[in-house]
């Protein structure tokens, strides 16, 4: 690793937002990058504007070879092999480095997904997971490009419930190799991958992984699949039939596949929202600048109200999304150098500190979708008939775009999958809710103070909301748990609710710190907009925080006791009146006189 592992965060432990504080010193913002990340940042905008977007549409139609001589054109530029080791040929950059080049990617459309997949879930399971041997044969080429990789997990039979594969492989008599059978679909940089991870059931129920070679015997591929969206992207199924794969290719341990499958999917749900948020200021770019264009009535469609309110929101959400992600990947990072500062080796340390924030890497992944999805739906509103052409980028990105809600684990998995973790981390002892949970329940049966705040720091009001919206879902949650204990697993509707509320507690707080800090550093007047923002969206996640938690409480409890906890409900998500029309108003200014996002 090349960066220094001294200065090391006094961090949250996964999922410990919901019940402690942290203070804005220790949040990292997009603001605290450095030297070398601007750069790269740079080198990737100047790789897409040269080499991505002048072929494009040759991209989209699938141009045999094209990808792949791109793929090889950003592993001379080194964007391949930031996430494998020195000693690999990569150059073993940060986990804040490495979410950049998936972020600022984003513009690259469904050309992003191939370079996702290849340095992603394709390559990640060898740093993490293969020995000495596999890491030298397999990653100096897939830092280079000259091997491109994919991950095969999923089956006709086995989306969401993975450990249902049904690919068997067992060994031969001589005991070299693993014959494999099965059948893999929807798998990304199927139709020119050299190397597949592929899942499968050793001696029929041992959850393993293989590293698999293209050019063994009994391997095929289906045709590619005609999609809705990502075009550009080759997506095929995966025919395995006796094919037989040397049993040094085991990666990891036989019946571990579970830990390989679970730690790539949680980095790859955080990278996946680290992809969103970069598509989501491409949209609100495009819509912007359309919207000067755009004349009607004999002015711009920008000076109308109701366009404004559409390109504030946009900006608003990608502020709240950027700010959690920039926290959570400081709070992956930070983790990774603890432990690698304990002794642990930078392949245990970055699988073990994505582990650690599994709960938030869950919830960014359907926040991130969601407001993706909102931005370019928004985008072709926005363009209005000219939004429904394929002659404009609206239309492509909002077909682009739907895929990410289904991606890494669909969105409602991911939701029940939060809350699934929170509660064992809790019960485990990891987190104390219970404390933070009986001190809201004496809180509930106490006189409320009416007493004003006389806290004067800047967003103490917003503060302040956060630390009650926590309240709102440890009284609602623990309530959950308390009485319907064993059966609410079976209690999808519930579940989905407290999940929607610990992602909005989340995205406030994060958005809180982030503008707390830089006000610190610039001062109130340098930072209107992002205060605008910061309170308009506090503002609609309250409102939003109170419908889920009404109707998960309206589901297990009745009489009086539901009409205290609806109370207690209300009073946790009251918030000082806003003007938010003005508010969006003047974000909007900002977002149009930019003709981005520049936030």
């Amino acid at each position: 690793m090349s960066e220094t592992l001294s200065e090391v965060k006094n961090l949250l432990k996964g999922g410990e937002f919901l019940v402690k504080e942290m203070n804005y010193n220790d949040t990292f913002t997009p603001e605290d990058l450095n030297e070398e990340q601007h750069m790269i940042i740079d080198m990737v905008t100047t790789f897409i504007d040269t080499e991505i977007l002048p072929v494009y549409d040759k991209i989209e139609k699938q141009e045999p070879g094209l990808t792949e001589s791109l793929l090889l054109k950003a592993g001379e530029l080194g964007l391949l092999g930031l996430a494998i080791p020195e000693e690999y040929g990569g150059s073993g950059k940060d986990f804040n480095t490495n979410s950049l080049l998936v972020e600022n990617m984003a513009r690259a459309s469904s050309f992003s997904l191939s370079v996702g997949a290849h340095i992603g879930i394709g390559t990640l399971p060898i740093v993490y997971f293969g020995n000495e041997q596999q890491k030298a044969h397999y990653l100096p080429k897939l830092a280079t490009g000259e091997l491109k990789a994919s991950y095969c997990l999923t089956e006709p039979g086995s989306g969401s419930d993975a450990l249902g594969a049904k690919t068997t492989a067992i060994l031969n008599a001589e005991g070299t190799h693993y014959v494999v059978n099965g059948q893999k679909m929807w798998i990304t940089n199927a139709g020119f991958a050299d190397v597949y991870i592929v899942f499968c059931q050793i001696d029929g129920d041992k959850f393993s992984a293989l590293i698999i070679d293209r050019n063994l015997e009994g391997f095929s591929l289906g045709a590619e699949e005609a999609k809705m969206g990502i075009k550009g992207s080759s997506t095929r199924q995966v025919f395995l039939e006796n094919v037989k794969v040397p049993k040094e290719n085991l990666l990891g341990e036989i019946g571990k596949g579970h830990l390989i499958a679970f730690n790539i999917l949680n980095v790859g749900r955080y990278k996946l929202a680290a992809g969103v948020l970069g598509g989501s200021k491409v949209a609100l770019e495009q819509a912007a600048t359309y919207a000067l264009e755009r004349q009607q009535f004999k002015v711009p469609i920008a000076t109308f109200g109701a366009i404004q309110y559409k390109l504030a929101e946009m900006a608003t959400r990608i502020y709240a999304l950027q700010s959690a992600c920039y926290r959570a990947s400081d709070a992956i990072d930070n983790k990774e150098k603890e432990l690698m500062a304990s002794g642990m080796p930078y392949q245990e340390a970055i699988m073990k500190a994505a582990e650690e924030y599994a709960i938030e890497c869950s919830l960014l992944k359907f926040i991130g979708s969601e407001v993706l999805d909102y931005c370019v739906d928004e985008n072709v509103q926005v363009h209005g008939g000219m939004g429904y052409s394929e002659e404009f980028g609206a239309a492509r990105a909002y077909r682009d775009a739907r895929i990410n809600r289904i991606f890494e684990g669909t969105n409602e998995i991911n939701r029940l999958l939060s809350v699934d973790m929170l509660l064992k981390r809790a019960m485990s002892g990891k987190i104390d809710m219970m404390t933070a949970a009986m001190a809201v329940q004496k809180e509930l049966m106490s006189v409320p103070d009416m007493n004003g705040d006389d806290d004067s720091t800047p967003l103490a009001a917003e503060a302040k909301a956060v630390r009650n919206a926590k309240k709102a879902i440890l009284m609602t949650a623990g309530a959950a748990a308390q009485k319907l204990m064993a059966k609410l697993k079976h209690e999808q509707e519930i579940l989905m609710n407290v999940a929607d509320m610990l992602a909005a507690v989340y995205s406030m707080e994060s958005t809180v710190l982030r503008t707390q800090k830089l006000i610190a550093i610039k001062g109130e007047a340098a930072c209107a907009t992002q205060i605008d923002m910061t309170k308009v969206f506090i503002s609609d996640a309250l409102e939003k925080l109170n419908i889920d938690g009404k109707h998960a409480l309206q589901s297990f409890a009745e009489g009086d006791e539901l009409r205290i906890m609806l109370m207690g409900l209300k009073r946790y998500t009251k918030y000082e009146t806003i003007n938010t029309k003005d508010a969006r108003r003047r974000i909007a200014a900002k977002v149009l006189e930019a003709k981005k996002y520049s936030f």
